[in-house]
C-alpha cells in the first residue's frame, strides 16, 4: 500500500508472480510508436506495421507480413486495411537495411487496428 498525505491507496502492481512465473500488466508495455504503414522490401517481401528509422535501418513493430494481398486493384487497396481474402503473418518486429526498401504507402492507421 502506498501512503500519500494521510491517504490510504491501494497501488496496482506491475508485475506479480503465480507458480514461479512473472506476469506484467498489459498496460505497462509501451507502446509502438511510428506511423502505419506498408513497407515493400526487395525480393517480394511485403509488410505493415508501425515504421520508424535507426541509422541505416527501417524498423517495422508489430509487424504483419502480407502473404496474400487478397485485393482487385493492387497493393493500394490495402491503405484502408486488409481485404476479406488478405492473409497475414505475424512477425513480431522486423529490421530491415534501409537499401533493401523499395517503398513505404502510408495505410490509416484506424483501418489497421492490429498493429
Amino acid at each position: 500500500m502506498n501512503t500519500t498525505n494521510g491517504d490510504t491507496k491501494m497501488s496496482k502492481p506491475v508485475k506479480i508472480t503465480i507458480d514461479g512465473v512473472n506476469y506484467i500488466r498489459a498496460d505497462s508495455i509501451p507502446k509502438p510508436t511510428g506511423d502505419v504503414k506498408i513497407v515493400v522490401l526487395d525480393r517480394g517481401f511485403v509488410y505493415v506495421g508501425r515504421v520508424r528509422s535507426e541509422d541505416d535501418f527501417l524498423i517495422i513493430e508489430n509487424a504483419k507480413n502480407v502473404r496474400y494481398w487478397g485485393t482487385k486493384n493492387g497493393l493500394g487497396e490495402l491503405v484502408n486495411g486488409p481485404a476479406k481474402e488478405t492473409k497475414l503473418d505475424t512477425v513480431g518486429t522486423v529490421r530491415a537495411p534501409m537499401r533493401a526498401v523499395i517503398s513505404l504507402i502510408n495505410a490509416d492507421e484506424r483501418a489497421w487496428t492490429s498493429i
